[in-house]
């Protein structure tokens, strides 16, 4: 009888000690098997790591194959050091969408607390390039943009490509006084 018991004892202990170190391992685990599907990486791939290229900050409201998008390629104070007197965005030749609108606007950036929206519209002449080997846009405000502390951005409404994958976007700007673009650096977008 003593016996019986010890191993009844024995077990009741053992079932204790796997609920104490089960259950809420169990419990704390759920939301990581169940809610994880959505996560976005706070990491950004870069194709050349060397010092000649620069990251760029951009925004997109959709990244899923084939929906409608919009995207937010930011021209932040810190991007421009000087007065710009035309912006030259070339697209990768594997982005194949059909582009709806582009424009030109000096831009909220949204944060926790708010949206990134455009908060005035910047007049400007828009020339697109479609070849075979390059494709580009050239935008020609009809005033400088200045270096202030103000932010802009190239506004993109298209419709996003069937392949998913990174697109690399490259941005070249030419100064006052300059009779050539220089580099500003590249956006990577994501489409999932």
């Amino acid at each position: 009888m003593k016996t019986i018991f010890k191993l009844h004892k024995k077990i009741n202990l053992n079932l204790k000690i796997f609920r104490f170190f089960f259950v809420p391992l169990f419990v704390f685990s759920l939301p990581t098997i169940y809610f994880n599907k959505n996560a976005q990486a706070g990491l950004e791939f870069q194709w050349d790591q060397s010092s000649g290229y620069k990251r760029l900050k951009w925004f997109q409201k959709q990244s899923k194959v084939n929906f409608r998008n919009t995207i937010f390629f930011f021209l932040r104070p810190g991007d421009r050091n000087t007065d710009l007197l035309k912006i030259d965005l070339t697209i990768p030749k594997t982005f194949k969408s059909k582009i709806k609108n582009i424009t030109l606007c000096r831009v909220e950036i949204g944060g926790f607390n708010s949206r990134t929206k455009c908060l005035e519209d910047i007049p400007a002449d828009i020339e697109i390039q479609n070849e075979e080997s390059l494709k580009k846009i050239s935008i020609y405000p009809f005033s400088p943009i200045k270096s202030n502390k103000d932010s802009y951005a190239i506004v993109l409404k298209a419709t996003n490509p069937k392949r998913q994958g990174l697109y690399q976007f490259h941005s070249f700007g030419q100064s006052i006084g300059k009779t050539s673009s220089s580099y500003l650096g590249s956006w990577t977008i994501v489409i999932d």
